[in-house]
């Protein structure tokens, strides 16, 4: 099992991206086996694969994806059926993660205990983020990689729990970067965006990409939104720039990565930070 906090990031970071040799030529999988990872699958065009026994979204080409959640158990089963009728399946063995319990004190109550109008503000938020987390486009852009929005100091991991004013929160979907305030937040990847929102209760000015196939990705606490929903952005083009809106205790990013609502791990997709920033 493996326990990773912001220390010991880099030993995963380290993983990089597998690529597993194919059973046959209809299954390749590229992608680390551990919780949070996100894997790229290959086979014949026309092919159903299923995924633990729920059929998965598979393109033109023959590309799907497959998310191994925080929590993913420590098998999953690929079956890929041909137009010719043959069959290829293949358990994963997915190697298993701890996660740190970080603990803040000292937030306005309003924030850790929401007051019957925030709580509307949040259950609107909440479906505008499930109505682009449920979509499922056609686009590939998620095959084309991943690389880090922004660099800085990595102030928040995947799947560490929080703890707010003595009250257990659910566990973190994504990576905190800290950065100063206006720093340039990049697209890590090509896709359209699904999602602009000025204040969000938590988080703030907020933007989410689509990248196909039920994978997208959203960027929080922003101070400025700098594209319009429905626009094609380019790996490494502005988005936005840093800030410290919503519920927030200082200027950063959170970049969280989702398949569908399945939360991954935004740090194994980018790899190690350039410029490394300790």
């Amino acid at each position: 099992m493996t326990r990773l906090g912001a220390t010991a990031l880099a030993a995963v970071l380290l993983i990089g991206t597998t690529v597993f040799p194919a059973v046959s030529q209809t299954l390749r999988l590229e992608g680390p086996l551990i919780q949070g990872g996100l894997l790229i699958g290959h086979t014949d065009p026309g092919s159903v694969v299923t995924v633990d026994g729920t059929e998965t979204q598979v393109s033109r080409g023959g590309l799907f994806a497959i998310g191994l959640g925080r929590d993913a158990p420590s098998t999953v089963k690929v079956r890929v059926a041909t137009t010719d009728g043959s069959t290829t399946a293949r358990d994963l063995k997915i190697e298993r993660r701890r996660y740190d319990i970080q603990r803040i004190d000292g937030l306005p109550k309003k924030q850790v205990a929401p007051s019957a109008e925030d709580l509307k503000r949040i259950g609107d938020d909440s479906r505008r983020i499930a109505a682009v987390r449920a979509d499922a486009s056609a686009l590939t852009d998620f095959a084309g990689g991943f690389a880090w929005p922004l660099a800085g100091r990595l102030s928040g991991v995947f799947g560490s729990q929080r703890i707010l004013n003595g009250e257990p929160r659910r566990p973190h979907a994504g990576v905190d970067v800290a950065a100063p305030q206006g720093t340039p937040v990049k697209a890590p990847a090509d896709g359209v965006v699904a999602l602009t929102h000025g204040d969000m209760f938590f988080t703030g000015k907020t933007l989410m990409i689509d990248h196909g196939h039920g994978l997208n990705s959203v960027y929080a606490h922003m101070s400025a939104i700098e594209v319009e929903q429905g626009q094609r952005v380019l790996k490494g083009q502005i988005i936005g720039r840093v800030g410290a809106t919503g519920r927030a205790t200082g200027p950063h990013l959170h970049w969280g990565v989702s398949l569908f609502d399945i939360a991954l791990d935004p740090a194994l997709l980018a790899g190690s930070m350039t410029p490394p920033v300790p």
